[in-house]
């Protein structure tokens, strides 16, 4: 399915897969605190919605911190707290100290996730990498869902999930890069740069940011509720409703495995475009579901097509900028939309009801759907113009370009953002 054109950065893929998995296991850390805790469906939407701001605003403050601090260190910080916060809130039974739990767990996750990012944007094949993280994590979460109900009932078992993960990617990230020197202090004075190397493509990074928390409320607004919506309109048990969920997730996995084998040749925009509106009919399609057919091929058709857009919304956030500040940025911008969902979907359901619901999502799915297509249009464009003036023989020099074995020297590579 993959052509093997580089080796892929395994440690750096696993790592991608622990800082992903709580968001993907949120349904279930979710409905297992209402129910193994004191707590509300309301409270507990919250503590969830906490946990993916935190991860959020990790992702915001390291945007542009990972090179410098270093990506070792950064993604062993972050797995540390993924493990004590996660692991001490599934361990305890007391609501606040699983509060705090979940909000450390929540930025170890982020920071995870904005090293994984950071890295992947400098990779030769972007898409390649990310398709690949998104499959383990998909593959993971859904033997979780598969297994987390035959461990007994309670809020710890995600959790532990989510924290034994962690550990486990842990001992990988000593093939991770270590701080980058700062060459300009030995340059002279009349070479070194001012300031901070500024965010290239910023137009099209602030419209990609700015419509990705929409894109990923929409996508999580209908998967806080679709339980409800499989019981109560849909009339399944909620033993099927699992099910239907195990099956959907399957068939996530499908859709990774064919956004990997489509690559490049469709561009970004088509799979971007096309795709959110295909979505937003799926959405509006499932919430409007009254039988089990209806609930099963809409959960099924929207879990094949959600990752495909994702994994190029990655990859296209990943080459504006080969350091991977505008790949951490949009994919944070993103985690406050997947923040606020299970709350948007409690709050238009119960008030229009779920078929509404489904419109009002899927109208403005197709709203942001136009400049996130746009902005893949003008970003393959420029690579285009870049391909067509490119030397037909390399310099010599850029075979260091792949040379990953040490830290990176400045100018080695035309696009290395040093």
């Amino acid at each position: 399915m993959f052509a093997r054109r580089t080796p892929m950065p395994w440690p750096l893929l696993a790592l991608f897969t622990a800082g992903y998995l709580a968001p993907y296991l949120l349904p279930t850390v979710v409905g297992r605190l209402d129910s193994g805790l004191p707590l509300t469906a309301t409270e507990a939407g919250a503590v969830g919605s906490a946990l993916l701001l935190s991860s959020a605003s990790a992702g915001f403050l390291l945007a542009s911190r990972v090179e410098r601090i270093g990506a070792r260190a950064l993604a062993r910080t972050g797995l540390a707290l993924a493990v004590l916060g996660y692991g001490g809130a599934a361990l305890s039974g007391d609501v606040p100290a699983v509060v705090a739990g979940a909000v450390l767990g929540g930025f170890g996750s982020g920071t995870a996730t904005a090293v994984a990012a950071t890295r992947i944007a400098a990779e030769p094949d972007p898409h390649r990498a990310s398709t690949l993280g998104l499959l383990w994590v998909s593959a993971l979460a859904g033997a979780v869902y598969l297994t987390v109900p035959h461990l007994g009932t309670g809020h710890g078992q995600p959790l532990a999930a989510i924290a034994l993960t962690a550990a486990a990617v842990w001992p990988l990230t000593g093939r991770l890069p270590g701080p980058l020197p700062d060459l300009t202090k030995a340059a002279p004075a009349a070479a070194r740069p001012v300031g901070r190397a500024p965010l290239p493509n910023l137009r099209a990074g602030l419209v990609l940011a700015a419509a990705m928390p929409c894109w990923s409320l929409v996508q999580n607004s209908l998967w806080g509720v679709s339980g409800r919506i499989g019981l109560t309109q849909a009339h399944l048990s909620e033993t099927a409703v699992g099910a239907v969920f195990a099956v959907a997730l399957g068939a996530g996995l499908m859709g990774v495995l064919a956004a990997g084998a489509l690559g490049p040749r469709l561009g970004q925009a088509v799979p971007i475009g096309a795709g959110t509106v295909l979505i937003a009919v799926c959405v509006a399609a499932n919430a409007a579901a009254s039988g089990p057919v209806g609930f099963a091929t809409g959960q099924i058709v929207w879990n094949v097509l959600y990752p495909v857009v994702l994994s190029y919304l990655i990859g296209l956030a990943a080459s504006l900028d080969t350091r991977g500040r505008w790949a951490v940025l949009v994919g944070s911008a993103g985690s406050l939309g997947t923040a606020a969902g299970p709350l948007t979907g409690s709050v238009l359901s119960a008030q229009a009801g779920f078929p509404v619901m489904g419109l009002v999502l899927g109208a403005a799915l197709l709203v942001v759907a136009v400049p996130m297509t746009g902005v893949a249009l003008r970003a393959g464009a420029a690579r285009q113009r870049i391909v067509e003036f490119e030397p037909a023989v390399p310099a010599a020099p850029a075979r260091a370009a792949y040379d990953t074995a040490g830290p990176r020297q400045a100018g080695a590579s035309p696009g290395s953002g040093s």
